[in-house]
């Protein structure tokens, strides 16, 4: 597998405590999401575990880049900040495991494997507070407020998006109804702080 995170200490205990606990090899670590996507295409390992938050690339970020190609490949994201809308964007580009950086060296390990043979492992927490998560957004309202977070003008959201503007209109108006909102980047903002995005 490969290991990627920017924590030094977190990174190699559990390089070393991993392997100890199932048939796991690390073959190569990583200290930010640009040197795990390099070093993952050059070794093609069958299991990358990433970091959520990294510099350069986010582990998600990275996830998106390797699942793009290859929905089959197995990745595992391992995080101390498990929100709801973190799982989401997870699972939605294609991630098969999500686990806590608290858990037991055990748990971990058994996602590991789990999404290595191509199952699932999704930490109970997070799949429980993601169950009664209130989102009122539809997805497309997310997408819209996603790009809407950095700033840009409709005609921009419409262009990124492949969108008519009176589209992307009606989207960012409903958004701004529903998260009690004055403006697209109060909504944005909301949303985020919520973990909606």
């Amino acid at each position: 597998m490969l290991l990627a995170d920017d924590e030094g200490l977190i990174r190699s205990a559990l390089a070393t405590l991993l392997p100890l606990e199932a048939d796991i090899e690390v073959v190569a670590e990583a200290d930010n999401g640009v040197d795990a996507l390099a070093r993952y295409e050059e070794l093609r390992p069958d299991v990358a575990v990433l970091d959520l938050e990294m510099p350069g690339l986010s582990g998600v970020d990275v996830a998106t880049k390797l699942l793009a190609d290859d929905q089959t490949r197995a990745v595992v994201i391992l995080t101390r900040h498990a929100r709801p809308g973190t799982l989401r964007s997870a699972l939605r580009v294609g991630v098969r495991g999500f686990v806590g950086k608290d858990a037991d060296p055990k748990l971990i390990a058994s996602a590991v494997t789990d999404v290595a043979a191509g199952g699932r492992y999704i930490d109970p927490n997070v799949s429980a507070q993601a169950l009664i998560d209130d989102c009122p957004l539809t997805e497309r309202e997310i997408d819209v407020l996603r790009v809407a977070v950095d700033g840009y003008s409709v005609s921009e959201i419409a262009a990124t998006l492949h969108l008519a503007e009176g589209t992307v209109r009606n989207y960012l108006s409903n958004a701004i109804q529903k998260t009690g909102s004055r403006t697209r980047h109060e909504a944005a903002r909301t949303a985020r702080e919520r973990d909606w995005l």
